[in-house]
C-alpha cells in the first residue's frame, strides 16, 4: 500500500483498521473514512475524516495511483456489497480490499491481516447469517480438535474459525503435504497478528485409508472432538476413479470412526453433501455410505460398544455447494474469463445451491456443539441458483458483458452430473430447529441398506485379498456392487 487509504465504514471495524494501519506506519496514509451515516458524516475519528453520502463524494475524490479502498464493513448485505463495488470502480478505485463477513470480526477486533482483495464470493448468494462465534465454540474451550482434510476449502476455514474458539490444540490432517504447510503457515501469521487465542497447531501429514495409523495417531493425540471434512470431491474425475473415491471416502471415514470410537473422542462432526441424497455418481454414492456409517456409528457403536457414559457422540452436517471451493464451479469460470473464454456450462437450467465457505462452516461449527448423537442435520441453503445466472454475474464481475465479449457455452452432462441437486430424500423429513438455518433431518422409514454386507464385499476390491485376486482395483464389479445396492444409482448409470 504506497497510496493514500479510503476505509469505508467508519464503525468499529473500520476504526479498528485505522489504528492498526497507523500503528504499523508502513502502509501509506489514511486520507479518510467514508460512510452512509448522517451522525458520523462530517465528525473526526481520531483525526481522520469521516466523508459521505459514500455514492456522493467518492467520485469527487480524484484517485491518484496507488490509492485504495478497505471495505469496513463485515455485516453488510451482498446487495449493499453490490452497489457499493460499482460505486468504488466508477469512482476509479483499482484497489479494493475488504473485510469478509465472518462471525470472529463481528464480535472482535478487525485485523488488516484478515483483509483481502474483493472477489466475486463477497458480492454473489444471499446474505449470510451473523452467527456469535465465541459463544458457538464455548464447546470446544480448552479442548484438542482435529481437522481431517484441514489444507482444504471447507477444513481451511473450519481452522480460520476455531483460532476464535479456545481451543487447546489445532490438529491440522492432510493427505498433501503443501495444502498443510500452507494453512499451517497462514494460522500462524494470524496468530501472530492478533487473530483469535494462542490455541497450539499441530500439522500431520498422514492417509486415512491407514486405519492402524489411524488408531495409532487418535491415541495418541487424545482428540476431544473430529471435524471430517477429508473427501475426494471432484464428481467427473471420481466417475473415471470409483475404487479410489470407495477407498477413500467410505473406507478412509470408516479408519477414522473406529479410532475415534476406540480412543475416547466426545464428538465426531461427519461433513457431507446434497450429491449423497439418492446418489447418482460415485461420489454421491460414497458419501451416503460414509453418512449412514456414521449414523450407525451412534446407533449401535462399533463392534457392540456402548454409547452410554459420555463416549463418542457421531452426527452429520449436510449442505450443498459452496461458493469459491476448489471443487466448484467459480474457480473454473475465472480461468475461463481470464483466457477470453467461453465460459461452459452444463445446461442452461441446471440449477445448484450455493452458500459462502464462511457462513458454512460457522453454522457447521454451531451444529457441532448443539447437534446431538445420531443426529442428521442439514444447513438451510436458501433458493438454488441457476448455473447460468451465475456465470453471467461473474463475467460482469470482471468488467465484461455475457454472449457479447464473453461467450457462455453449453457443454451438456458430464459422467455423474445431474440437472438438479436435492436436499433430502423421500425417506428424510426436515424439521426445523432453534437455530437459524440449521435443520434436522428425520427418517420416516429405514434406509433399507446392509451396509456391512455391501462393504464385506467392496473391501477385495479395494484392498487385495489373495483369495480374490481378479476383482482387486476391478472398476466394473464396483460399480454393479454399487448399483445393486442403491437403486438411484443404478438409474443413472443405465441412462
Amino acid at each position: 500500500m504506497s497510496g493514500r487509504i479510503y476505509i469505508i465504514g467508519a464503525g468499529f471495524a473500520g476504526q479498528t483498521l485505522a489504528a492498526e494501519i497507523r500503528k504499523k506506519a508502513i502502509f501509506g496514509e489514511i486520507a479518510a473514512f467514508l460512510d452512509d451515516d448522517n451522525e458520523k458524516i462530517g465528525r473526526k475519528i481520531d483525526a481522520i475524516p469521516v466523508l459521505g453520502p459514500i455514492q456522493d463524494v467518492a467520485r469527487l475524490l480524484g484517485m491518484r495511483t496507488g490509492d485504495e479502498a478497505v471495505i469496513a464493513m463485515p455485516s453488510a448485505s451482498r446487495e449493499y456489497l453490490k452497489n457499493l463495488y460499482a460505486i468504488l470502480k466508477n469512482a476509479g478505485f483499482q484497489k479494493i480490499r475488504i473485510l469478509p463477513s465472518v462471525s470472529q470480526i463481528i464480535e472482535g477486533d478487525a485485523h488488516l491481516i484478515q483483509t483481502r482483495s474483493i472477489d466475486p464470493q463477497d458480492l454473489l448468494g444471499r446474505t449470510p447469517v451473523a452467527i456469535h462465534l465465541k459463544e458457538s465454540l464455548a464447546y470446544l474451550r480448552d479442548k484438542r480438535v482435529l481437522i481431517t482434510g484441514a489444507g482444504g476449502s471447507i477444513g481451511g476455514e473450519l481452522c480460520r474459525q476455531l483460532l476464535s474458539g479456545g481451543a487447546e490444540r489445532l490438529y491440522l490432517l492432510g493427505h498433501g503435504e503443501n495444502s498443510i504447510y500452507q494453512i499451517d503457515k497462514e494460522l500462524r501469521v494470524l496468530q501472530e497478528e492478533g487473530v483469535g487465542e494462542k490455541a497450539s497447531i499441530v500439522p500431520i501429514i498422514g492417509d486415512l485409508k491407514d486405519g492402524a495409523y489411524m488408531k495409532r495417531l487418535l491415541s495418541r493425540l487424545r482428540a476431544d472432538v473430529v471435524f471430517h471434512t477429508a473427501a475426494y470431491k471432484h464428481v467427473p474425475l471420481m466417475e473415471d476413479n470409483p475404487v479410489a473415491a470407495i477407498e477413500n471416502n467410505l473406507f478412509g471415514t470408516k479408519n477414522l470412526v473406529e479410532a475415534a470410537n476406540a480412543c475416547g473422542v466426545k464428538r465426531f462432526v461427519h461433513i457431507t453433501t446434497d450429491k449423497a441424497v439418492e446418489p447418482a455418481s460415485v461420489y454421491g454414492v460414497s458419501k451416503y455410505l460414509c453418512e449412514q456409517l456414521v449414523l450407525e456409528a451412534a446407533e449401535r457403536g462399533i463392534a457392540g460398544g456402548s454409547f452410554a457414559g459420555g463416549t463418542t457422540k457421531f452426527m452429520a452436517v449436510r449442505f450443498g455447494n459452496v461458493l469459491g471451493s476448489r471443487g466448484s464451479a467459480l474457480p473454473l469460470f475465472e480461468k475461463q474469463i481470464a483466457k477470453g473464454g467461453p465460459v461452459t456450462v452444463t445446461h442452461p437450467d441446471m440449477k445448484r445451491w450455493f452458500m459462502t465457505i464462511p457462513e458454512a462452516c460457522s453454522l457447521v461449527l454451531k451444529a457441532g456443539g448443539v447437534g446431538e448423537n445420531g443426529g442428521l442435520y442439514l444447513l438451510d441453503m436458501g433458493e438454488p441458483v441457476f448455473i447460468r445466472d451465475l456465470a453471467e454475474q461473474l463475467i460482469r464481475f470482471y468488467g465484461f458483458e455475457p454472449n457479447k465479449d464473453i461467450k457462455i457455452e453449453y457443454i451438456g452432462f458430464r459422467p455423474g452430473e445431474r440437472l438438479d441437486e436435492k436436499l433430502w430424500s423421500n425417506n428424510e423429513s426436515p424439521v426445523q430447529t432453534e437455530h437459524s438455518r440449521i435443520l434436522r433431518l428425520e427418517r420416516t422409514t429405514p434406509p433399507g441398506l446392509n451396509l456391512r454386507s455391501l462393504m464385506e464385499k467392496l473391501s477385495p476390491i479395494c484392498r487385495f485379498d489373495p483369495a480374490q485376486p481378479d476383482i482387486y482395483r476391478d472398476n466394473e464389479t464396483l460399480r454393479s456392487l454399487l448399483a445393486d445396492a442403491l437403486p438411484s444409482y443404478a438409474r443413472a448409470i443405465r441412462l
